[in-house]
């Protein structure tokens, strides 16, 4: 038996399957699909098993060394998705299969070196002799780590064949196992034990009394002692006269285990669900791969009707996946599909530890869920009877995967529902135009939800204009209006949300004397002054650095803080309304585990009068008391050099207006922006999508974006800027000579942000409608340009890029 393998190697020329001959033990048990350990050259590397077969063209194989899963990881249907994602995202195939695995199921290289001469060892370099007193084998890296003075005498015993340098492959995934006790005797026996206990013994009677009223349960041993106060002396005790017995048992780590959930009922649905929600049981009722865009306003209820899709997809034996924006929605969707489903739902985010995420990732491999709810990798989900994908939020960036594989989740879902034959529910009150355009040429199905579920008004928006404010004589980051709301909704006691997307304190820092602007030293970007640590921080790189006492440029104590960020706008409040109680929300106050979690809980138990927040509190949200929603620079993303800034811009707004007024209390939004007459701002006001779409179609239509063209974007790096340069005046050269007079290539052009982490960047796009010569055109770019090493010339080549700066 031949199996084909993709070895682990990210590398075009290694791109492709190698024939391996099985060994006669592994031919019962090996399947496309698994993991396996090869020899390559003169090392050995993890591979994927992608085939089976009996012939060859090659006279002499290399036997596969080891097979690492016991079920296969990847389904047949993830091997093809893999191999179509590498062709159409121009990736290479292993790293198409990686991005579907939990990162901790990535092999761990790493080097041993063992010993194979002791006396040699003793006679020529008694010196390594302590390194080997408790074994015969070393790491590589901690004999790096912790004794660099050794590693000439290392390297002498390495050439005259005393030591032995070996390549160890570890699987980093780990199957969890906890001790759990069980009677070994009848309740009868456990009686008479107790009975002929010694009364000074109480902690062992202890022990037996739990057991006497536990006889048929197994406990695990670390809640015996903790939370039912038993001793672990006691309890060993018994374990050794065969009174109890002791076991390891495989635990799947649940990051929602403490999570007290009540469970749920359907809703009676408004006449417009239940029209949105027949055409999709139909579609899952007779297996049709149909995508629907379901167009509903905020609070319409679009979560009902996906809950009660996804239980008549179990109730049909299938299976679903739900793909929220990010990890700030996970939280109330967790408690909304786990309210429902119990412990079907398996979710899958990155805000869980690598254990719990391989955990959850085992429950939907095995077949113990039903339902996977995640960020954009759970499109992934390795489901055997698919059923329905849901895309919550689908107009989002953060679904477009900006790293090699560069994936959008949409375009996986679609295919992944046509091998499997199910519906694609796609859901926003503020569709991207691609689908809305789609939608409208038929090629999706159009869902329209016009009303809140509970029949409440949108929230009525006021802009304000900050120019008007500023003539006025007020200089503060808050209107007249919006302050005073403020006040009067913390006296109501009734909660506010307040949306700024800049976090820090402030956007940068100058010297008014000379207009020097502190930079980072490795990005052509300004530093931002993050309040809290007392540093100058870059977004883009992490760089951090001390707030000088003078400037750098010419010597004057005239530093000062410009722009305004979160941070900003909290210690703000604290000076103006100290009463209010403030939960800040973003990149900084959410880093550690659970921070969404906590400070959204928080909000929602009413110990907050006001949430301060950046784009990741405009989306998702649903708290009854929330009542005002202001926008303090509905402009900042409004003139970025991205042809889908007013889209954005419309969308945030939309997206951030809905979280008021959702229940029984009547809601109100203020929109306070420098350009008020933008029809991004208005029609977000008006809550007109429709308007804002004809009019933003219109101005793609003149300039030939998406959704009339499709765009491929090819980024240049490189730490010297003339050799970016060269060849992004070549690559665009080629570009020109061998696609058709209909494609347009531009550039080479220098980006908004000229460097990055010291490599400078150069970029050429192409606009097209059909061409067929493109995919190889690129590949020959991709395979002649792009180097390996780190300060070499690196290509990125972007289809349907969303990220432009």
């Amino acid at each position: 038996m031949i199996a084909e393998v993709y070895v682990d190697i990210p590398a075009r020329a290694v791109d492709k399957p190698f024939d391996y001959k099985v060994p006669d033990s592994l031919e019962q048990f090996i399947r496309p699909g698994m993991r396996v350990t090869v020899p390559f050259g003169r090392v050995k590397r993890l591979g994927f098993v992608t085939a089976l077969k009996n012939h060859t063209d090659f006279t002499k194989l290399r036997n596969i060394d080891q097979v690492i899963d016991h079920i296969p990881v990847l389904t047949d249907e993830l091997l093809d998705l893999g191999r179509w994602i590498a062709d159409t995202t121009l990736c290479m195939t292993i790293t198409a299969y990686q991005a579907m695995l939990p990162a901790v199921m990535k092999a761990d290289y790493g080097k041993v070196i063992q010993l194979e001469n002791t006396e040699k060892l003793k006679d020529v370099h008694p010196d390594l002799v302590p390194f080997y007193s408790s074994g015969d084998s070393i790491k590589w890296e901690d004999a790096v780590r912790s004794h660099p003075e050794k590693l000439n005498e290392i390297n002498r015993a390495l050439s005259d064949g005393t030591l032995s340098l070996h390549q160890q492959i570890h699987n980093q995934a780990r199957v969890k196992k906890i001790i759990t006790v069980t009677p070994a005797v009848s309740l009868e026996t456990l009686e008479e034990a107790a009975k002929s206990l010694n009364r000074r013994y109480k902690r062992q009677r202890e022990v037996l009394d739990f057991f006497i009223h536990h006889p048929a349960a197994s406990h695990v041993l670390a809640d015996l002692v903790n939370r039912y106060g038993l001793s672990r002396e006691a309890i060993s005790h018994f374990i050794k006269k065969g009174v109890l017995r002791k076991e390891k048992q495989e635990y799947f780590r649940d990051p929602y285990r403490e999570l007290n959930q009540v469970r749920t009922q359907a809703l009676t649905l408004t006449q417009e669900q239940h029209a949105a929600l027949k055409p999709i049981l139909h579609a899952i009722e007779s297996d049709e791969d149909r995508v629907f865009l379901c167009h509903g306003v905020t609070g319409s209820g679009k979560t009902e009707i996906y809950l009660q899709a996804i239980q008549r997809v179990i109730d049909l034996g299938k299976e679903a996946i739900v793909l929220v924006p990010e990890i700030s929605l996970t939280p109330q969707m967790v408690h909304r599909f786990k309210g429902r489903f119990g412990d079907l739902v398996a979710v899958m985010h990155s805000g869980l530890s690598r254990g719990e995420k391989y955990d959850e990732w085992r429950k939907i491999r095995e077949g113990r869920v039903k339902v996977a709810v995640g960020a954009r990798s759970a499109v992934f989900a390795p489901f055997s009877r698919l059923g329905l994908i849901i895309i919550d939020e689908e107009h989002e960036s953060s679904y477009k995967q900006e790293d090699s594989p560069r994936y959008h989740a949409r375009d996986v879902a679609i295919y992944r529902s046509r091998y499997n034959r199910c519906p694609v529910v796609l859901g926003s009150a503020t569709p991207s135009l691609e689908s809305y355009a789609r939608a409208k040429k038929n090629v999706y199905s159009l869902l329209l939800l016009k009303e809140r579920f509970n029949h409440h008004p949108l929230p009525p928006v006021k802009i304000v204009d900050m120019r008007e404010e500023m003539r006025d004589g007020n200089r503060s980051m808050f209107s007249t209006a919006l302050f005073n709301l403020i006040k009067d909704r913390i006296k109501k006691k009734e909660q506010t949300v307040l949306f700024l997307n800049r976090r820090g304190y402030s956007t940068f820092v100058m010297c008014r004397s000379c207009g020097e602007v502190l930079r980072c030293p490795h990005c052509d970007i300004s530093l931002t002054y993050h309040r809290t640590e007392q540093l100058l921080k870059c977004h883009y790189c992490g760089y951090a650095q001390q707030i000088p006492q003078t400037c750098p440029a010419c010597g004057s104590d005239s530093m000062r803080y410009f722009g305004t960020g979160t941070q900003k706008v909290e210690a703000e409040l604290n000076r103006l309304i100290p009463e209010a109680r403030i939960i800040r929300m973003d990149v900084d106050t959410t880093r550690q585990k659970g921070g969404h979690e906590r400070l959204l809980r928080r909000f929602g138990e009413g110990k907050a009068d006001i949430l301060l927040g950046t784009q990741m509190i405009a989306k998702g949200l649903d708290f009854p008391e929330v009542t005002l929603v202001g926008v303090l620079a509905a402009d900042s993303m409004l003139y970025l050099p991205d042809f889908r800034a007013s889209e954005r811009t419309f969308q945030l707004l939309t997206q951030v207006s809905g979280r008021a007024g959702r229940h029984d209390l009547p809601g109100s939004v203020i929109i306070q922006s420098y350009d008020p007459d933008h029809y991004a701002v208005v029609d977000a006001a008006s809550h007109d999508y429709e308007t804002f779409y004809q009019q933003e179609m219109q101005i793609r239509y003149r300039h030939g974006y998406p959704p009339f063209y499709y765009l491929v974007l090819i980024r240049i790096t490189h730490t010297d800027p003339g050799q970016a340069s060269v060849a992004a005046g070549r690559i665009a050269e080629i570009l020109k000579r061998n696609l058709s007079s209909s494609a347009q290539i531009f550039g080479p052009v220098v980006p908004a942000i000229a460097r990055i982490k010291d490599r400078y960047r150069y970029q050429c796009m192409v606009k097209y409608k059909k061409e067929p010569e493109l995919l190889p055109v690129l590949r020959k770019i991709i395979g002649h340009f792009q180097e390996p090493g780190k300060n070499s010339l690196q290509l990125v080549v972007d289809i349907n890029p969303v990220v432009f700066m």
